[in-house]
């Protein structure tokens, strides 16, 4: 079973926002997933997953809410609005806290890790990151942007391209969703966001 089918759809589409700071936890809630993966044989849950996709969408709303909280002038604001929104073209960057049974296995940077993860996409696309990033110690920033951190869980950033080597973008424009996958020795679950308007 693919996981989110209850949660609502998201669009990718860019353009100008009209958000401001208190839209935040909204927005944060429609790019965020959250899934778990028990061992009903061992009656243990090998995985807790919890993860924020970085859109034009929600990159929006956070730099309305930090400008807002950090009390940024206009063009601070407008300079780092314009700086978020362009990574946008070049990577998908998701913001990931976990947490399971093996502790010492949660580290996705390891290569000897109990997980690997995955962009994927109901065309069939399956692309590994480019970049994982270890959050060591989450301070102010991510636990007041993304209260699901928590010193129980490891967090992380991973970064796709946005554009695969010919071009074309990773998240193919006839994809009707596109996820995570984390798999591993204990299975695997996948957290998926459903995409407006295409199904």
């Amino acid at each position: 079973m693919l996981a989110g089918c209850g949660a609502s759809t998201v669009s990718l589409a860019g353009g100008a926002r009209e958000y401001v700071a208190t839209d935040y936890p909204a927005v944060l809630d429609r790019w965020t997933r959250t899934e778990s993966l028990f061992l009903f044989d061992e009656l243990t849950r090998a995985l807790t997953v919890t993860a924020t996709f970085e859109s034009w969408d929600f990159r929006w709303a956070y730099v309305i809410r930090y400008a807002q909280d950090y009390r940024l002038t206009v063009p601070q604001r407008q300079a780092l609005l314009q700086q978020r929104l362009d990574a946008t073209h070049d990577v998908h960057e998701f913001y990931v806290a976990l947490y399971g049974a093996e502790d010492a296995q949660n580290d996705l940077t390891r290569a000897d890790g109990a997980w690997i993860v995955r962009l994927i996409d109901s065309t069939g696309g399956e692309l590994a990151p480019t970049a994982i990033e270890a959050v060591r110690r989450p301070g102010v920033l991510e636990t007041r942007y993304y209260p699901y951190s928590n010193v129980w869980r490891r967090a992380f950033r991973l970064r796709f391209p946005a554009k695969n080597g010919e071009g074309r973008p990773t998240i193919p424009a006839d994809a009707e969703w596109f996820g995570l996958r984390f798999a591993g020795p204990w299975g695997n679950t996948d957290l998926v966001w459903d995409l407006a308007g295409r199904r």
